[in-house]
């Protein structure tokens, strides 16, 4: 597919207690599982991170904040700017049932949007969702402001949101599945549970 996927690795993981991306799902790591799904449809994946050694067995490109500290909205602009392509799935590292279905029905939804954003369970999911890479400018801006969350951007921006009605349309599986994200030990647990059951 002409487009680019950007895998977020996100910061600190302090409610975790432990990074997030390197938690184990049989023998591979949550952030392989994600590349492995993505490798399927994008020829390109990028990951933002500070830590590059540390994600040097993934084998592909990354790339480091230049906004360090400013939290996703940093990652988000870090990963649009390096990208090859207009067009962009943009995902972070504590989803480990991303779906490159739906990925690839995000982008194509894009069209003369500005982002794609999915709404499930009344929740908006920026970190599961397509952008086209002239976002990086605004969300420089933003940055440059010190207006960091990410919502504040989506408000100066074309934003499709797609509901369950839409998504159910792009997706085959479960959309709680898809965009369960992990932020505490006991939901890495659950995580582990569901799959071992779905494998």
């Amino acid at each position: 597919m002409k487009a680019g996927a950007i895998i977020l690795s996100g910061g600190k993981s302090s409610r975790m207690g432990t990074n997030k991306a390197l938690l184990k799902f049989h023998e591979k790591t949550n952030i392989e599982r994600i590349k492995d799904e993505l490798q399927h449809v994008f020829d390109d994946i990028i990951l933002v991170t500070n830590d590059p050694e540390t994600y040097q067995f993934l084998n592909i490109k990354s790339v480091a904040d230049q906004f360090p500290g400013s939290g996703p909205l940093a990652g988000i602009h870090a990963g649009l700017e390096a990208s090859d392509y207009e067009e962009n799935f943009i995902v972070a590292c504590d989803m480990p049932f991303v779906s490159a279905e739906l990925a690839v029905n995000l982008v194509k939804a894009l069209k003369h949007h500005d982002a794609v954003v999915p709404v499930s369970d009344g929740r908006k999911h920026p970190l599961f969702a397509a952008y086209q890479k002239r976002v990086a400018g605004e969300a420089e801006k933003c940055i440059e402001d010190g207006t960091l969350r990410i919502k504040q951007m989506l408000e100066k921006l074309d934003v499709r949101y797609l509901d369950e009605s839409d998504l159910q349309l792009y997706c085959g599986g479960s959309l709680e599945r898809v965009f369960f994200n992990m932020n505490h030990p006991e939901e890495y647990e659950s995580a582990k549970k569901w799959a071992e059951s779905g494998e």
